[in-house]
């Protein structure tokens, strides 16, 4: 914690000038006491347990000050506040390694049925959208808070060939920054490759990109599932730059054996292999995480942990809103036991 404005809280040295003043009151009191024939005759009065409970309504009201001090000083924190967030781009790979039964029933089903789990969790107010990637990359659904609309996107889904794991997070940032001039088929042929902008006389006006600092970007994050190795399409390490650079966290989840497994799809035979350095690589630049899913309940898991992630989030925020309504919850509790137990405020 530290306080934007630390020079308030020279002001907490009149606390101890309170409760001396508060002693010397009591002392003065007491002086008056004595005046009376019998001191026990006052003691008597005041009753079993007085004594104690007059000390509690002050003692509430200087924490009370302290407590608007602090406010005052405006303090900042890192708390846990619901997230912000407003965009999900689910970036889903659909090739036919995805057919594998090693995990039940087998991964495509168990990928649909998990990320549909992961809607119901979601706020409402989120829109998702979602991007589908085998050989090439697709938008099968535009970002949207309509869960049907969603559901059955995924629902769609059709087993293609190849792999290009970059292409899916290319097509995603697309989606998210339509005007910013990303384009993934200049990508591909390697025009204006590092920083992924179509170079047409229109765009080529744009003002000039500054990146920001990787996960900065509140608004918007992508999670991407995927089962096996890049076979084709934007080299992935540098289409997590391109996100990077913007600010956007992606989510890696890899499915499926790590080892490697031979499938057979439409009279092809292939060994698909979990590249897991890649996928570590891509979240870990983009400043967000990998997960691994080996089964249908380790994939159900992880979607509802990155709900959680996406939901709540920790970040620096000035509390002193907090510590104002402490002091003001302090002062009417003092005053009101003060009212209660001697039919005067303190």
């Amino acid at each position: 914690m530290y306080f934007q404005w630390p020079e308030f809280l020279w002001l907490m040295l009149a606390l101890p000038l309170l409760v001396l003043l508060y002693l010397w009151l009591l002392r003065r009191k007491k002086k008056m006491a004595l005046r009376y024939a019998s001191l026990s005759i006052v003691k008597e009065a005041m009753g079993p347990g007085q004594s104690v409970r007059r000390h509690i309504p002050p003692a509430l009201f200087l924490l009370a000050i302290a407590a608007m001090l602090i406010s005052a000083s405006r303090p900042m924190a890192v708390i846990t506040l619901p997230s912000t967030q407003q965009t999900v781009m689910l970036a889903m790979d659909v090739s036919g390694s995805m057919r594998a039964t090693d995990v039940k029933p087998n991964r495509l089903v168990a990928a649909q049925n998990a990320a549909k789990s992961f809607l119901t969790e979601l706020p409402r107010h989120v829109k998702v959208g979602i991007v589908a990637f085998a050989g090439s990359a697709q938008l099968a659904q535009l970002p949207t808070v309509n869960r049907e609309d969603l559901v059955s996107a995924i629902d769609r889904f059709q087993l293609q060939r190849g792999t290009a794991i970059g292409n899916g997070i290319v097509m995603s940032l697309a989606t998210l920054f339509p005007d910013a001039g990303i384009d993934l088929e200049s990508m591909q042929t390697g025009r204006d490759r590092q920083r992924g902008f179509a170079i047409d006389g229109e765009k080529k006006d744009k003002k000039a990109f500054t990146p920001v600092a990787p996960g900065s970007y509140t608004s918007a994050a992508i999670i991407m599932l995927t089962d096996g190795q890049r076979t084709t399409g934007v080299d992935p390490i540098e289409a997590a730059k391109l996100a990077a650079d913007r600010g956007v966290r992606i989510y890696t989840v890899g499915i499926g054996t790590v080892d490697g497994e031979t499938i057979g799809f439409e009279g092809w035979s292939m060994r698909v292999r979990l590249d897991e350095e890649t996928l570590k690589a891509i979240a870990t630049r983009t400043n967000a995480e990998y997960f691994y899913a080996g089964t249908a309940a380790d994939l159900k898991k992880v979607y509802d942990t990155l709900s959680t992630r996406l939901t709540v989030e920790k970040k620096e925020t000035e509390i002193s809103g907090l510590l104002a309504l402490a002091a003001a919850a302090l002062s009417l509790l003092s005053a009101g036991l003060s009212l209660l137990w001697f039919n005067r405020i303190l």
